[in-house]
């Protein structure tokens, strides 16, 4: 995917120079997001905001079709609903941004400072259990009252020491799912439907391969019995996760009072999961498909599927070239993509053709169509691909390209999907003993660490000592735990134990 050194390329540096450096300039030169006077915070522009809400469009339309619905609960939290979980608690409590005042006054210096203390200080919501668990206790009376399959789209703080836009920000925008059940069996079932959800919606609509398994122990959401997860290949090959769904028993339950009347009379606490993924998913897609001259966004997802550039040296052609574009973006609003309207654009900006040529290219629209003098003339457009190279054009007279344009943004789809997975694949190994290990993540460049390594499968005692020593030596941990049966057991390379199955390791965002 590299490009070669003597091309000049629209975003420096590039990739295999300094990949998160690229990754920060493709943001800005797509106009996905930029940071904010906030800390931390970021403000998502247009483009980059387009792309989340047809995410969240197409997520909440597979969450509708599987039964569950949207609700909104408070950004506030009282400190004593965190009292109530111990190990969750623990798991955020370095993270969260607490209220402790309300109004301002001025003082003696003429400056603003808070007034009034709270009775209760009130936790910014790092994430909902505890608050949407104490509507679930009023609400559950009975087995006859669940399931309860409910999501909320919302914000939420994390107090962030790194931050970078959209994969770690003090704020960020997500969906957080939960539900309650009667049994034990049917909440871990949700569990898994959830992660069968986000790995589908990975593959089909952000084209990205996936592993999906389980966390280890160590790596589990915070009072989670269990935690699914989906992770990614970037083009750096670190992991990314991209998805979790928690199946959390019976703790939260206690925790909140979620007690229900069982078909044998007797009080029962429900069990509970919780999922979500979040704006993290457009920071995953710019740097699972972007190349050195911008972002390339799969189709399904793109906020403009076709812009089309009028091309008119001379202003007497202009009104008949512009009339020509409107014609065709009619027709093409009246056909149908992966079962909605294509969204088109007419960029009738006045500015040069090169120009706008290259916004496009960066922001990564998957079709760029010129239309100029000639092609008036031949009833034809000049069709550029943003999956191939930028200065590949094809001709074609315009009722095949009206015709074709469902093929031609599904191949593009398919193709992004397709190299992906060759590259995630090229970049697995499986890896036999430690010091095969340790040389595979391990950059030959310790002062400026080049790209390397990948995904390994590789054997694990389980030992949560292993882990640990592992991150402290090589920043590197398990990403899942597949739970498909290919795996055959083995020896652990790290002690010569003996080891269920291979397990996926990784450096990771």
């Amino acid at each position: 995917m590299a490009t070669p050194a003597n091309i000049k390329t629209a975003i420096t540096p590039r990739r295999d120079e300094d990949f998160p450096e690229w990754y920060q300039q493709v943001v800005r030169a797509a106009e996905l997001a930029e940071p904010s006077d906030v800390r931390g915070c970021m403000v998502i522009r247009p483009w980059g905001y387009g792309i989340w809400e047809n995410m969240q469009r197409q997520l909440d339309g597979m969450f509708r079709a599987s039964g569950h619905r949207n609700a909104y609960f408070p950004l506030f939290i009282p400190l004593s609903y965190f009292a109530t979980e111990a190990e969750h608690v623990e798991g955020f409590a370095k993270e969260c941004a607490v209220v402790t005042h309300t109004r301002l006054e001025v003082d003696a210096n003429g400056k603003m400072k808070p007034a009034n203390p709270l009775t209760e200080p009130l936790v910014i919501r790092p994430t909902s259990e505890t608050i949407i668990g104490a509507s679930y206790a009023r609400w559950v009376q009975s087995y006859r009252d669940l399931p309860i399959l409910i999501n909320q789209w919302a914000n939420v703080v994390r107090w962030e020491m790194r931050p970078r836009l959209f994969l770690r920000t003090t704020e960020f925008l997500w969906q957080e799912g939960h539900t309650v059940h009667e049994t034990e069996s049917e909440a871990r079932a949700e569990a898994r439907l959830i992660l069968d959800i986000y790995e589908r919606f990975a593959r089909d609509h952000l084209a990205i391969p996936v592993f999906s398994g389980e966390k280890s122990e160590s790596e589990r959401f915070p009072g989670a019995v269990q935690t699914l997860t989906i992770e990614a290949m970037v083009q750096d090959r670190k992991a990314i996760q991209a998805g979790t769904s928690h199946f959390l028993g019976q703790n939260f339950a206690r925790a909140s009072g979620i007690q229900f009347q069982n078909r044998e009379g007797k009080q029962e606490f429900g069990w509970t999961t919780s999922w979500g993924v979040s704006t993290r998913l457009v920071g995953t897609v710019v740097m699972m498909h972007g190349d050195d001259d911008g972002a390339v966004l799969p189709p399904r997802i793109a906020p403009t599927q076709i812009v089309i550039l009028p091309i008119a040296a001379k202003e007497e052609m202009r009104a008949a070239i512009l009339e020509t574009c409107d014609k065709l973006v009619a027709r093409l609003r009246e056909t149908r993509y992966a079962d909605l309207p294509i969204e088109v654009f007419v960029d009738r900006r006045d500015l040069g053709g090169g120009v706008k040529n290259w916004e496009w290219i960066k922001k990564g629209v998957p079709l760029r169509v010129e239309i100029g003098p000639r092609d008036l003339e031949k009833n034809s457009v000049a069709v550029s691909r943003r999956d191939q190279a930028v200065k590949a054009k094809e001709a074609m007279p315009m009722e095949e390209f009206v015709a074709r344009v469902p093929e031609i943004l599904s191949s593009i789809q398919d193709s992004l999907h397709s190299r992906a997975k060759k590259f995630r694949d090229v970049n697995t190994r499986v890896i036999n003993s430690k010091k095969g290990f340790y040389d595979f993540f391990t950059p030959e460049n310790r002062a400026k660490p080049e790209i390397h390594g990948g995904f390994a499968l590789a054997h694990w005692n389980g030992s949560r000592e292993i882990e640990e020593q592992i991150k402290n030596d090589l920043k590197v941990t398990i990403r899942v735990i597949p739970l498909d049966d290919s795996s055959e057991p083995g020896e652990c390379i790290f002690t010569g134990e003996p080891s269920a199955r291979r397990v996926v390791w990784a450096k990771s965002y």
